[in-house]
């Protein structure tokens, strides 16, 4: 149940990241408050012409601004340079559509959600939530020596390596019970139809604009961890992790000295 879980997981995340930066580039800039201060965004992906009167791809977050010319703002599309803030290749569907990266968006959102919620009702009655979540006190106590492991590329064998590090658990309890709440909280505060039955909802966040502002960092937030969590089951045995996740049977190894 967990291992499907977090492939139905990676799906969805996967597809709810192509769609949002797609309804991203609809309007490709954040505020803080309740309105858009189009002069003064917080942060905006645009192009506009250079000196040369070239065309360049800006990224601007607050008072600086970076060239990202053939990435961000500028890219081609179909061999021709395309304004838009992130390139077709990364959003769903590639080309501009913003009405069918909503309809992808919302679809995969409540996949997400109630996979998330069968997850956590699955995880808190057989106890597996506690078990592989909560650190142990050993794990507090050494979790210096964790670091210095990590930072050396060393992982857990043997009988340890049978349960999370306490970096994990610490990492996935940020995840789990902060990062994707918020996320989605978020989400779900720039919805007209919640912000009229939740209006509370809608201040929590500071309004709409700073709603959406939460969701795009916690949604980058979110990718940077995975980035890590992949580089990580790269480098600490890629073939036996997979395994692992696919077939639930994972190598123990040998203990080095």
């Amino acid at each position: 149940m967990i291992r499907l879980a977090h492939w139905i997981n990676a799906v969805a995340l996967l597809v709810l990241l192509m769609s949002g930066l797609q309804i991203f580039n609809a309007h490709p800039a954040l505020y803080w408050g309740d309105r858009s201060t189009f002069d003064a965004p917080a942060l905006s992906i645009t192009a506009e012409a250079g000196a040369d009167g070239a065309s360049r791809g800006i990224v601007q977050v607050g008072p600086l601004r970076l060239d990202a010319t053939g990435v961000l703002g500028l890219s081609k599309t179909a061999g021709v340079e395309t304004e838009r803030a992130f390139p077709s290749w990364a959003t769903l569907p590639a080309n501009q559509d913003l009405a069918t990266g909503r309809r992808w968006h919302y679809l995969f959102a409540w996949a997400f959600v109630l996979n998330g919620l069968v997850y956590l009702l699955y995880g808190i009655g057989t106890g597996q939530l506690r078990r592989r979540l909560i650190p142990d006190g050993d794990q507090i106590r050494d979790i210096g020596g964790s670091v210095r492991e990590h930072m050396r590329l060393r992982f857990p064998e043997g009988e340890e390596a049978k349960r999370y590090n306490v970096l994990q658990k610490l990492t996935y309890l940020v995840v789990v019970l902060l990062l994707l709440p918020v996320m989605v909280l978020a989400g779900l505060a720039m919805s007209p139809g919640m912000d009229a039955a939740w209006p509370w909802l809608t201040t929590l966040f500071g309004g709409r604009q700073s709603a959406r502002s939460v969701h795009f960092i916690a949604a980058n937030l979110l990718v940077l961890f995975v980035i890590v969590h992949v580089l990580l089951v790269l480098v600490s045995g890629f073939w036996n992790n997979m395994r692992g996740m696919v077939t639930g049977w994972f190598s123990l190894g040998t203990v080095r000295p």
